[in-house]
């Protein structure tokens, strides 16, 4: 047995912290929480009005220019299709306006960090290690922060979401920047490119498909929390399953689990073609 005097708890600590942040920014944050609660909405009501064959013309749209494959058009259509088919044509909506703003909110916060990262050893020293932090960390620790600061509802999903998913975005993009061929950095900076040009003229090109990479696991990621985030009030196909794990009713779950799963191939095979470069299309 672990002697007492020698254990020390940092919970009173923590929950001082939480509590000093509600009371000090709480107006605050309820503004943060009021901003993302009506992107989240209108964009969900934005999804729901597009009529679904329409939707499913977008979305093939998308996939031919991504891939220009009919093959990959068709599996993307006829996937989604499938899910209306279903029933569950609403709540994909739903999860897809969740996945969508946590995957902007990721790009928002990941891209930045990862690009300040590749350009700064000392900032890339104290910030790989909150990402291992972040990405080790079990999922459901993220839900109790969110929730003593905003409650239940769609807000702390998305932002529980964000820190669990933002990681690798960070990370590939940090990646793709320091892989940019020297020689070629050497030759722009001959040129007269000034920091800015080198970044998004040369840097962020070359690096596309590492970031493409990390876009693609951060949506994946984000997807992965679905499941979790509905049980602090999220909706969407994750409630399904949910409610399907709480009744024991297997068709339930495992039709909204099919829905997640198509949705996340479909995400993938797109940000995958993206990835590419084009010549290899």
């Amino acid at each position: 047995m672990f002697p007492k005097n020698l254990t020390f708890s940092m919970a009173d600590g923590i929950n001082n912290f939480v509590d000093w942040l509600v009371m000090r920014y709480g107006d605050s944050l309820r503004h943060v929480s009021d901003s993302i609660l009506s992107l989240i909405v209108g964009l969900e009501g934005l999804l729901r009005a597009i009529p679904w064959w329409a939707f499913l013309i977008l979305a093939g749209a998308l996939a031919w220019h991504a891939s220009k494959r009919w093959t990959q058009v068709v599996v993307v259509v006829a996937l989604l299709y499938f899910v209306g088919a279903v029933g569950l044509w609403d709540k994909l909506m739903q999860t897809l306006a969740l996945m969508m703003v946590a995957t902007l909110l990721s790009v928002a916060v990941g891209i930045p960090l990862g690009i300040l990262s590749a350009g700064n050893d000392r900032f890339r020293t104290v910030l790989l290690p909150m990402l291992d932090i972040m990405q080790t960390m079990p999922s459901f620790v993220y839900l109790i922060p969110v929730l003593m600061l905003f409650g239940l509802g769609k807000v702390p999903a998305i932002l529980a979401t964000v820190i669990y998913a933002a990681p690798p975005l960070i990370r590939l993009t940090d990646l793709g920047i320091r892989q940019v061929d020297k020689e070629v950095m050497e030759a722009v900076t001959s040129f007269g490119a000034n920091r800015w040009q080198k970044l998004f003229g040369v840097q962020i090109p070359l690096a596309l498909p590492s970031i493409m990479a990390g876009l693609n696991q951060t949506t994946m990621m984000a997807l992965s929390m679905v499941v979790i985030a509905s049980m602090i009030g999220a909706r969407g196909l994750g409630e399904d399953v949910l409610i399907g794990i709480q009744t024991l009713d297997v068709g339930k779950g495992l039709e909204a689990g099919l829905a997640i799963v198509i949705l996340a191939v479909v995400i993938d095979r797109i940000t995958q073609a993206y990835g590419k470069p084009r010549h290899h299309l």
